[in-house]
């Protein structure tokens, strides 16, 4: 396919009065969604945004989110979208590395950009006049959609490009795999700055589904939108899945659940042994920002029979376990490799990684069993998943070394019962007078995201090292 339709004016086409989206406040179908767009891509036009220029969003979920994403692709333009979790100092990077025009907030932020970046605030856009533009009713598979920035392990992010045709075919191989009901209802309860919560917008457009949209994560609001909405779907983290079941164990309030989407890795056996109880399919996947969520899926039917796996390359996909580009035997560990029409073609300003067959080198480790099922051993070898969100050592210890007392530092991720996991720091000191460990927290305050900041940070004589002198975090526990 060398035309990709544009989703929305698809759908528009085809079933105007359905209901789009949902929020606690009000609903929209996706007609009246089609306005709001028309409208905001015309004052957007009218401020100066084009075809091809890059604009970055700084927004939390809401449905003025999806209208700004939607009147961007209809005129032509190119999303960044920003996690608004991160610091001033990691926006404003990704703001110069993207080359953004324009950035557009729910609110005016008390961020410092360049004079050359223009600010426009959403709210007050609506005062704004309309100026005609062409509507982008169809693009080429290969043109660029949305750019997400994902933590690179070198600790530099890197601005994943993420095509229409990417997109789409991830819409449609999640579509193959879970299959669709007309009554059908999907819970966005994931940030759509990232992959897992935009994905489900396009499908909400796609598949002609209404989605509800929460900006709150925690498992009351997450059942009180099940119950009132009637939820069908959702794509949780396991904490959240785990505080949803504990609270409604001896009730029904999860019956109509037909499909409970599980990421960041594989979920504990009580865990799916009460979702089994409560006869609320769990779909263990396996994706990130490059697939375009996700690559892999566990079928509900080998949820006990296959613990641990994140199950097969979806419809249209595939994946292989290499060592050393040698095509790995079941049951031996090396890296992930995936292709797909739902993989990324890169990222911006750095060389494609995919290699001469397709296949792109996720960097994450796993095995396949004999039957094919695939078990993710390590996240990109070093990633720490805290709460559903990514975080790389690397960016943690370029901060921590930069303090003019830090001679070396190793993060780590340390087991805990409420995130699954935080980061924790060892450091070596460059003097006999170094810094208190508080005060090593506080200076990594505003460089960081919160999330990022070390739990806790402990100095040693020595970090373990490789022969080559490369730094072995999976040893590092053991200083404690």
């Amino acid at each position: 396919m060398n035309q990709i339709p544009n989703f929305l004016i698809e759908r528009v086409r085809l079933t105007p009065n359905r209901i789009a989206i949902s929020t606690d406040e009000e609903e929209v179908t996706f007609h009246e969604l089609n306005e709001k767009v028309i409208k905001l891509a015309g004052r957007l036009h009218n401020c100066g945004v084009e075809k091809g220029q890059h604009v970055a969003i700084l927004m939390k979920n809401s449905i003025e989110f999806i209208v700004t994403v939607y009147a961007l692709h209809y005129i032509g333009a190119i999303s960044i979208l920003l996690n608004i979790r991160l610091s001033d100092e990691e926006i404003n990077y990704q703001l110069l590395n993207s080359d953004t025009n324009f950035l557009i907030v729910d609110k005016q932020p008390n961020l410092k950009v360049t004079n050359e970046l223009k600010v426009l605030e959403i709210n007050k856009l609506h005062s704004n006049e309309y100026k005609e533009f062409n509507i982008q009713e169809t693009f080429e598979s290969t043109d660029i959609a949305t750019m997400m920035y994902t933590s690179g392990t070198t600790g530099s992010p890197k601005a994943v490009l993420q095509t229409y045709s990417n997109h789409w075919n991830s819409a449609i191989a999640s579509v193959l795999n879970l299959g669709l009901d007309q009554q059908d209802v999907w819970l966005v309860c994931l940030p759509m700055f990232h992959v897992g919560g935009l994905s489900t917008v396009y499908k909400s457009a796609i598949y002609g589904m209404k989605i509800v949209l929460t900006d709150k994560t925690d498992a009351k609001t997450i059942l009180r939108s099940i119950k009132k909405h009637q939820i069908t779907i959702l794509s949780v983290v396991t904490k959240v899945l785990n505080d949803l079941i504990s609270i409604t164990e001896e009730t029904n309030e999860l019956s109509k659940i037909r499909a409970a989407l599980l990421g960041g890795g594989p979920a504990p056996l009580p865990l799916l042994q009460k979702a089994q109880l409560l006869n609320v399919p769990v779909y263990q996947t396996y994706g990130m920002t490059e697939t375009c969520s996700q690559i892999a899926t566990l079928s509900p039917e080998f949820m006990l029979s296959k613990i641990g796996s994140a199950g097969k390359a979806l419809f249209g996909c595939s994946l292989e376990i290499r060592d050393n580009q040698t095509k790995c035997l079941p049951g031996v560990v090396g890296e992930i490799v995936v292709k797909g029409p739902n993989v990324s073609k890169g990222y911006y300003k750095i060389e494609h990684e995919s290699d001469s067959t397709g296949y792109f080198y996720t960097g994450d480790l796993g095995y396949v069993d004999e039957d094919d099922f695939l078990f993710v051993v390590d996240r990109r070898s070093d990633l720490i998943i805290s709460g559903g969100e990514n975080i790389y050592p690397a960016e943690i210890e370029s901060v921590l070394l930069s303090h003019p007392a830090i001679k070396e530092a190793g993060v780590t991720g340390k087991k805990d019962n409420t995130w699954g996991k935080v980061p924790i720091a060892f450091v070596v000191a460059e003097s006999n007078n170094p810094p208190s460990p508080i005060e090593l927290i506080e200076f990594c305050k505003g460089k960081i995201a919160g999330y990022k900041i070390p739990k806790e940070i402990r100095y040693v004589q020595s970090l373990p090292r490789n022969a080559t002198n490369k730094l072995v975090r999976r040893e590092l526990l053991k200083l404690l």
